[in-house]
């Protein structure tokens, strides 16, 4: 008799922009990203978004956690932790209840911390 499996794990959504590749327009996710290329709009993520050092975004950000090495040009809203690697660069205001960032990272704008009963 076979065995039917009905809580069988699930993987998270992974998405890439690979290096070279250039998106014009928003982009929502119930997953990750990572983007290594560029993207000229929006961005919704549910999860996680990973920005290599080649990656460039212009626009709004709205994610879980954020883990930067590129640039940002636009407002940035994290949920919970933001990562800024020494090579990350953003130019807009930044929310988000944790910040981590790497000497020689470099942004310009405001950040607002807030409390997890504030979000």
């Amino acid at each position: 008799m076979a065995k039917t499996v009905t809580n069988a794990p699930q993987t998270p959504n992974i998405n890439l922009i690979a290096a070279g590749t250039v998106i014009g327009g928003d982009i929502t996710t119930n997953g990750d990203i990572r983007i290594d290329g560029v993207v000229n709009g929006n961005l919704q993520v549910q999860g996680r978004v990973v920005l290599g050092e080649s990656g460039q975004i212009e626009g709004d950000i709205h994610c879980q956690n954020g883990d930067f090495s590129g640039n940002v040009k636009g407002k940035v809203f994290v949920g919970e932790l933001l990562l800024m690697k020494s090579t990350a660069k953003i130019s807009g205001d930044i929310q988000t209840q944790k910040i981590s960032i790497e000497p020689g990272a470099f942004f310009i704008g405001n950040c607002d911390m807030l409390s997890a009963h504030t979000k």
